[in-house]
């Protein structure tokens, strides 16, 4: 036995029981590595989450902080320039010019008096100018300001955005107020938004993390400000957009005001691919997979190896039984023991034993068989052959009756017509005598063609082809033109239709009493009827109507009691009648012409 065969289930129930426990055990692991992987994922994006959730709140404090810083700086610079003696343009533009000298993120400082004047800036950028129709300007005359602000006017260390709209900056304003509280003026300041991209971009590293991260930063409207590329300009209206259908692991922070009561607003997500924060999942799935499966191909060839010890009799037991199957045994061994195996074995071993006594009474039986069987042959043979004999009989007929009404009749009209010719030799006139050999020669040409005819009609089988109604309509035609008689043909009902050896029998009835006709009748008109017979039907089990075909001419006629040797015409219509069960009936008398009728059950 091969190691192939050995594992094929459909030969052996050991490689059975061993696929099976393979089969149950890897489909365990699969759902085993399944249930622990989704669950292990779902505590990984969850764990992940408040991790990404957690560094997103640390960049937002550290933004804050360090844009809180920077707004104390602008409010310190409030503070020394409404305290300061000299407020000339030239005064505040020294000390502005300081002030961005030791922060230089600052991309603009400026100062506006109490009635949104700009009287002082760094770069004279919008000096002169009218600020107030700005949000500083507006929020910085009572309280502290931080926002996010445009400009067409180019600064240093702006960043042009990416639709050509005017630049971004983050609006830092502070108001300038007397000792006694009146309002001065407000001082304003730009910080650079790239300074404010490399701040976020330290912050996300100074995260005490080795992971692949991205940072994004909206603002109040949800608009992305950072962050990857693909996301500039696009509104984040929850962490499920930017997880992108879980391919990532978001942790959303939204960020409180900053600064007073005028913030930033902005919301900070830091967010992972799954690929790399679920790694560890997904290696927990693999590791459970890969242990379920080995224990169970370690299973299942325990489970191979204790089933082929525990049915080694029953594999001993199919053995003996094909054995007995292949005839190099005559019977079954009992195997030893009191469970199901020997009981088993036993009950086989006595059906076997009852088998091969039938066996032996069939082959018995099955030579008797064979001997009826040879003496029924030999005498089906033997009938074969006297139905051949009768059949070759019934043709011998057949072709005595088509001798007769083709060559007979015409070689007796020719002999007739010769012995005139040599009676009346001398006493006809030669054109007289020649008249007569004419008429004996077309007998002897009707003869021929008569004989040819019915060769055809043998050979081909015409009416079998064109069925009898056609073929008889040919033979009326044919009649006509050869007689000069009006030969009329009526066909209808089922019976027209035959086209079988019933139909080739009526075609010879009928052509037989048309030679009859032409011979004897001398008839002016001749008619063939085929039609169903207006009685009852045959019988009441079918009420199909019996068929009739009638022969009927005007002629001399002829009385039907007397006797008319040497014609045998009418005697080979009733033997034609007799092969197919058909009714004959001749009406005639002397003067009063002659009508055949055959009546023909369905």
């Amino acid at each position: 036995m091969s190691f192939t065969s050995a594992l094929d289930p459909r030969r052996h129930l050991a490689a059975a029981i061993g696929w099976s426990m393979l089969v149950v055990v890897a489909l365990a692991s699969l759902v085993a590595a399944e249930l622990a992987s989704a669950e292990a994922e779902r505590a990984a994006r969850a764990s992940g989450a408040r991790l990404m959730a957690q560094f997103a709140s640390q960049v937002d404090h550290g933004l804050r902080l360090t844009l809180d810083s920077r707004l104390s700086v602008v409010e310190a610079t409030a503070a020394q320039l409404a305290r300061a003696a000299d407020k000339s343009g030239d005064a505040l533009r020294t000390h502005l010019d300081a002030v961005q000298a030791e922060f230089p993120e600052f991309a603009w400082l400026g100062v506006a008096d109490a009635y949104g004047k700009v009287v002082s800036s760094t770069d004279d950028a919008l000096h002169g100018e009218s600020v107030t129709q700005r949000a500083w300007f507006s929020a910085g005359r009572a309280a502290p300001y931080l926002g996010v602000a445009y400009d067409v006017t180019p600064r240093q260390g702006a960043l042009p955005m990416p639709n050509g709209a005017p630049a971004r900056f983050v609006a830092l304003a502070a108001p300038m107020r007397r000792a006694d509280g009146g309002l001065v003026g407000v001082v304003a300041a730009y910080l650079s938004w790239d300074w404010i991209e490399r701040l976020q971009t330290g912050l996300l590293g100074a995260l005490d993390t080795n992971r692949q991260l991205e940072l994004i930063v909206a603002d109040r409207d949800g608009v992305v400000m950072v962050g990857p590329k693909q996301w500039l300009g696009r509104t984040v209206h929850g962490a499920d957009d930017l997880a992108e259908g879980g391919a990532f692991i978001v942790g959303l922070h939204e960020a409180k005001h900053a600064g007073g009561q005028q913030g930033l607003g902005w919301g900070v997500a830091v967010r992972q691919a799954a690929d790399a924060a679920l790694g560890q999942a997904w290696a927990v799935r693999r590791t459970v997979f890969a242990t379920v499966l080995l224990a169970g191909l370690l299973a299942a060839l325990s489970a191979f190896a204790l089933t082929q010890w525990l049915t080694r009799r029953l594999a001993a037991l199919a053995s003996e039984a094909v054995a007995v199957r292949l005839g190099r045994r005559d019977g079954l061994s009992v195997p030893p023991g009191q469970d199901e195996v020997s009981r088993i074995g036993a009950t086989i071993a006595a059906l076997v034993e009852h088998l091969q006594r039938e066996k032996a009474a069939l082959a018995q039986l099955n030579a008797e068989l064979d001997a009826r069987v040879a003496e029924r042959t030999a005498r089906i043979e033997r009938m074969a052959e006297e139905a051949r004999h009768a059949a070759v009989t019934r043709e011998r007929l057949r072709m005595a009756r088509d001798l007769h009404d083709t060559l007979a009749h015409s070689l007796m009209a020719l002999l007739t017509q010769l012995r005139l010719l040599r009676k009346l030799k001398g006493k006809l006139a030669a054109d007289e005598f020649d008249a007569e050999l004419a008429r004996a020669e077309q007998v002897a040409a009707s003869g021929l063609g008569e004989a040819r005819a019915a060769i055809t009609q043998l050979r081909h089988g015409t009416v079998r082809e064109q069925g009898l109604a056609a073929a008889l309509r040919e033979l009326v035609s044919r009649f006509g033109e050869r007689t000069g008689v009006a030969a009329t043909l009526r066909a209808r009902g089922w019976a027209a239709d035959l086209a079988d050896a019933r139909a080739e029998t009526l075609y010879r009835i009928v052509e037989e009493a048309l030679r009859n006709v032409e011979r004897h009748a001398r008839a002016r008109a001749v008619t063939v009827e085929i039609d169903d017979e207006p009685t009852a039907p045959a019988s009441s089990a079918d009420p199909t109507p019996r068929a009739r075909v009638v022969v009927r001419d005007d002629g001399v006629g002829f009385d039907t009691a007397a006797p008319r040797p040497g014609h045998y015409g009418l005697l080979g219509i009733r033997e034609q009648a007799e092969l197919i069960g058909a009714n004959l009936q001749v009406h005639s008398a002397p003067g009063r012409g002659t009508e055949v009728r055959l009546l023909i059950a369905p």
